[in-house]
């Protein structure tokens, strides 16, 4: 359960394996390092035993992604952009983006779908029995470009 999310909303959203395990890893190996009396059970504390404020977390999310010379700046906001568009990608339903993000009108979501019309256009290229062929029905030369690679679809979808 996320409490007071972005827009300060509740909501009850998935994890996968890979998470969880980081998660159990971070409660068992380091939370105890930071946690003081009396401990309230949030999940993430700074080294000095406090909650994570909001700003916090966005002030870390925006040194990782300057550390990792991705060529782009952001915060908080980029992970939640880039996996909605990552999971629309991958064929989840919008509606259920919709829910995972929170908004409360799909209008709100449908700026994922318009960034997953490059991944379109590449699965088109790549697929369609027309796009294979040259404008006279010639088979064509070129080849499809190569899918995006995470890295370069976060920098995209940064832009």
């Amino acid at each position: 359960m996320v409490r007071q999310g972005k827009g300060n909303k509740d909501r009850l959203v998935p994890m996968g394996e890979r998470a969880i395990d980081w998660t159990e890893t971070y409660q068992a190996e380091v939370r105890p390092l930071f946690a003081r009396e009396p401990d309230n059970g949030v999940l993430f504390l700074t080294s000095t035993g406090e909650a994570f404020s909001p700003n916090h977390l966005s002030h870390l999310a925006r040194k990782y992604i300057r550390d990792a010379d991705i060529g782009k700046t952001g915060s908080c906001h980029l992970f939640r952009h880039t996996m909605a568009t990552l999971m629309l990608e991958g064929g989840a339903d919008v509606r259920l983006i919709q829910e995972m993000l929170g908004h409360a009108n799909l209008k709100s979501t449908q700026i994922y779908t318009q960034v997953s019309i490059r991944k379109l256009q590449e699965i088109h290229a790549a697929t369609h029995p027309s796009a294979k062929r040259g404008r006279f029905g010639q088979e064509s030369e070129t080849k499809a470009e190569e899918p995006l690679g995470a890295a370069s679809l976060l920098a995209a979808i940064a832009e």
